[in-house]
């Protein structure tokens, strides 16, 4: 594949725009969206088939939730307006609104100050020292797992990297096994994850948690059994003896933190914020990176010569020992093979933000209240950025196909002042996971099975994905 054929297209035509009043927005669907609901595009389940539709309107697209007006954003140059340039005329949208019941006032959900010192008092459980010493423990957990595995044996490679992603989740979250708390957690995690798109669906859904609706009933069993397992382990960390900052786990630093180390007003954080930031990190930690290497999985499985010159850079660089953070700068392909991977699946799939004020982004003047969304699972398959968007391309990462594209061309963890803070430890352990075990084993996939979207607060897939371990 040539050089050429990943360089960004020159944009074509002007967007067309609908003036109403003082305010223009994008075209869009004409009628208020309820009236889709037997059109195929129309799923409540799963709203990428409605962006996959909007995104036939070119730059922008507008349409109407009952008397809320909602802009889906296509281009890095309009969404970079949103996220940086005018962040101040814009708060949390809905979804993370809704999301806040679960986190509580985590790093996802929180806003404005709260926001700043929360990530000032985590910001160095994600220095690079830290990062470090969490490298080796990934990758003996990556080959711990792998070993149990059985030549020829099918398994659902999700589960696996779930499986996975627990375990290393447990040792850097909480310097423990998987214990039975920590199932307990992920348990729960997975009953609110089950709920969540009703959560999100339902109008005033804060003020129906008290209701006898069995979704609110299911939710609020399934929050205080996690709320109860996750404080008392915070609990117990808080009365061991000997210093926390030796322990090295992120909950001890999260405990041993101080914000006058970052300038801020030398308070530590409460039980309460703790608890949130605790959860949060979970979360994050855990679906991110097994649904972006259960994906990388599919990808690579479906394309035998990417994964020969993964196979071959791994040869070359490792020359059969264990990867370790040292060789990730050498691992040049194999965290292309990732961004790729994520380019197509990312597993934070869209996000947004809800206008403060009247604004103008773009051509588009928005009202105040207007919900602004843009989803990284359309925005990475647009073909003037990425073309044959839909083709699993690795070299679309190489520095010279980076440097032609815009900053929010590609954003699979979020930007501006919310971007995720654990990106790199994510980038690290994902890059670490999928050396180790790809190293020992390749993984076929079963034929004839058919992989389904399952887009939550993270991708999923659906059903799973099957393959077969052959050893190397």
């Amino acid at each position: 594949m040539a050089t050429q054929d990943l360089i960004a297209k020159p944009e074509e035509g002007l967007p067309e725009l609908v003036h109403r009043g003082r305010y223009i927005y994008p075209p869009g669907l004409r009628m208020n969206l309820p009236f889709y609901l037997f059109r195929r595009f129309f799923k409540p389940g799963n709203p990428i088939l409605l962006f996959e539709h909007l995104r036939s309107f070119g730059r922008a697209a507008h349409y109407r939730i009952l008397f809320s007006d909602v802009v889906l954003l296509n281009d890095p140059t309009d969404i970079r307006e949103v996220l940086i340039d005018k962040a101040a005329s814009f708060g949390k949208d809905r979804t993370q609104k809704r999301m806040k019941i679960l986190l509580g006032e985590g790093l996802i959900t929180s806003d404005g100050e709260a926001h700043k010192r929360g990530r000032r008092i985590a910001a160095p459980a994600f220095h690079r020292q830290q990062i470090q010493r969490y490298a080796t423990q990934i990758v003996d957990l990556s080959a711990g797992l792998s070993a149990e595995w059985q030549r020829g044996q099918p398994m659902d490679i999700a589960a696996e990297m779930m499986r996975l992603a627990l375990r290393i989740t447990a040792r850097t979250l909480f310097d423990t096994e998987v214990t039975p708390e920590i199932h307990v957690i992920n348990d729960q995690v997975n009953i609110i994850m089950d709920l969540y798109n009703a959560l999100v669906a339902l109008p005033r859904a804060e003020l129906l948690l008290n209701s006898p609706l069995p979704v609110m009933r299911r939710f609020r069993h399934a929050k205080a059994r996690l709320d109860e397992v996750v404080d008392s382990m915070i609990q117990a960390r808080r009365t061991e003896t000997g210093g926390l900052e030796q322990r090295g786990d992120l909950l001890s630093m999260l405990l041993a933190a101080r914000d006058d180390q970052f300038e801020g007003n030398g308070l530590k954080l409460s039980a309460t914020e703790l608890r949130d930031q605790v959860l949060t990190l979970f979360l994050a930690g855990y679906e991110t990176v097994a649904n972006a290497l259960a994906w990388t999985w599919l990808l690579v499985g479906q394309n035998p010569q990417a994964e020969a010159r993964m196979h071959e850079e791994l040869d070359a660089v490792l020359a059969g020992r264990m990867p370790t953070l040292e060789d990730m700068p050498r691992l040049e392909y194999t965290s292309m093979v990732l961004a790729e991977s994520m380019r197509l699946y990312p597993p934070a799939w869209a996000m947004g933000r809800e206008a403060l004020e009247d604004v103008s982004i773009g051509p588009y003047r928005f009202r105040k209240g207007s919900m602004v969304l843009f989803s990284q699972y359309i925005v990475h398959r647009n073909p003037r950025w990425f073309p044959h968007p839909d083709r699993f391309w690795p070299e679309r990462f190489t520095a010279e196909a980076k440097a032609a594209r815009p900053r929010f061309a590609y954003f699979p963890f979020g930007g501006g002042g919310r971007q995720c803070i654990g990106e790199s430890f994510a980038l690290m352990e994902a890059t670490l996971a999928l050396a180790t075990v790809a190293q020992r084993w390749r993984l076929p996939l079963v034929p004839g099975q058919q992989i389904e979207l399952q887009p939550k607060i993270t991708l999923r897939p659906r059903n799973g994905i099957r393959v077969v371990p052959v050893p190397r």
